[in-house]
């Protein structure tokens, strides 16, 4: 949808040094020197993002209703320049709750920052509409952040169905945290909803203790007509395997004039199902906790209240309309107020804010922002299958989407034909750093490192780029 990049390139460097947003540091390579040995990481990516508005989505969707989405190849006007592999990353975002449950003597205590850490991971797809580019068989990613206190490798270990594993683990050995994810997506008309299946897993290890949990679903909104708007609905159970402790969060589908939109509310209970706190929020906003029968008192006093005030008709729920019967869009709904706190309650996490030029940056956190930086030095030590080095991501962060775009359609290439040589001699792919085994705590299939990624000895790798 542009003439020309000179003319896209131009426009964009004014306009970010009118905002302030890039210092020379950031445009010769994007990274400062280290100040008090602490490495400073970019905070914005090299181009701003394009304008989706030229696209006929619908030209392209109408096809694929009701179909699984990872089998369709989508214009790379609809990505974002990360890999699912990076996404993935991403909850590592608020590793903090993680050290802090490491530090907690009290089990109750530490549920509750798991349980925060479980609903921050979700918390960066707030507004990110733009999808992940699918990782390419073999393909990995690395990151340590010594900051944060750990290392993370994940592997796309399967490409049909496509599923990514990842496994991050303490610097100074306080905890493991590992999952397998297989994102399921279906296309319903208006909507794209994504199930995330794949179990995730975190050792406590000074603790002797392991909660493991899966991820709610996604939904995107309009993807075809007005503005696209993201919601999470489901039930997420963190099960505590040493006490049998349990923690069980429902994310509230938005629901009628949006009341419920982005909220969740749960409770711990012991393994007599007794419940021992309730904990309420918001997945876009902060987590809070408090004892259960204040809460519970308080609900009841608000439903008075609110009773009082809606002695309204009610109107149909347009929002649990599924398909294409109405070309109207799902407006997402007003968010007016955010979480009322009850008194007495406990801040459990907060989200951290988004950089000033988030909405032109296809809504990328600071974390995000920093995950496709490549350093200087790094290519030296990095695995060559990884996804910094991938030339069609690199090239949509620079901004040339047609660069982009022929490099994509080179490397599905690339993938097909390496797909077809092994079928012609019979040879299975075979995974670096996982391999598919048994979960240990949930007798269910996984993905588990097999260790040996830092060793740097990456002789034998792929070349898939």
């Amino acid at each position: 949808g542009l003439d020309s990049d000179e003319s896209y390139e131009g426009a964009s460097e004014a306009s970010f040094k009118d905002a302030g947003v890039y210092d020379d540091a950031q445009r010769s390579n994007g990274s400062t020197s280290p100040e008090n040995g602490i490495r400073k990481r970019r905070t914005t990516l090299p181009a701003p993002m394009f304008s989706r508005n030229n696209f006929s989505v619908w030209g392209i969707l109408k096809k694929c209703i009701g179909l699984e989405l990872s089998k369709i190849t989508m214009p790379i006007v609809f990505n974002e320049p990360l890999s699912f592999l990076q996404r993935i990353t991403e909850y590592m975002e608020h590793t903090y709750l993680i050290n802090k449950a490491c530090s907690l003597s009290d089990s109750i205590e530490r549920m509750q920052a798991v349980a925060a850490f479980a609903v921050s991971a979700v918390a960066s797809q707030w507004d990110r509409t733009g999808k992940p580019f699918n990782p390419l068989l073999g393909e990995t990613y690395e990151l340590t952040r010594e900051d944060q206190g750990y290392r993370l490798i994940s592997e796309q270990v399967s490409h049909h169905p496509p599923v990514s594993a990842f496994h991050a683990e303490s610097l100074v050995g306080d905890f493991v945290f590992h999952g397998s994810i297989y994102p399921k997506l279906k296309f319903w008309g208006k909507s794209v909803e994504a199930e995330p299946k794949g179990t995730i897993t975190l050792e406590l290890l000074k603790h002797g203790e392991v909660y493991t949990w899966t991820n709610p679903f996604c939904c995107v909104h309009n993807v075809i007509l007005g503005k696209l708007w993201i919601e999470q609905y489901g039930t997420v159970e963190i099960l505590n395997h040493s006490t049998g402790d349990k923690c069980v969060l429902n994310f509230k589908p938005c629901g009628m004039f949006g009341k419920e939109l982005h909220r969740v509310e749960g409770y711990i209970q012991d393994k007599s199902k007794k419940k021992l706190c309730v904990i309420y929020g918001k997945w876009t906003e902060c987590m809070w906790s408090m004892d259960p029968q204040t809460y519970e008192s308080n609900k009841k006093a608000e439903k008075k209240a609110d009773s009082k005030k809606q002695k309204s008709p009610k109107l149909p729920d347009s929002q649990q309309k599924r398909g294409v019967d109405g070309d109207d869009a799902d407006n997402m709904p007003e968010v007016l107020e955010t979480v009322a706190v009850i008194p007495g309650s406990t801040l459990l996490w907060r989200i951290s804010s988004r950089p000033q030029h988030s909405a032109k940056m296809y809504n990328f956190t600071n974390f995000a922002m920093s995950l496709n930086e490549l350093e200087p030095g790094m290519q030296a030590t990095l695995a060559p299958t990884d996804c910094r080095l991938r030339p069609d991501i690199r090239a949509m962060e620079n901004g040339d989407m047609d660069q982009a775009s022929r490099e994509k359609e080179r490397l599905e290439e690339k993938q097909r034909s390496a797909r077809k040589d092994r079928s012609k001699v019979e040879e299975e792919w075979s995974t670096r750093w996982f391999q598919s085994g048994t979960n240990p705590y949930t007798s269910s299939q996984d993905w588990l490192y097999t260790g040996g990624y830092f060793d740097r000895k990456y002789s034998d790798l792929p070349d898939i780029y």
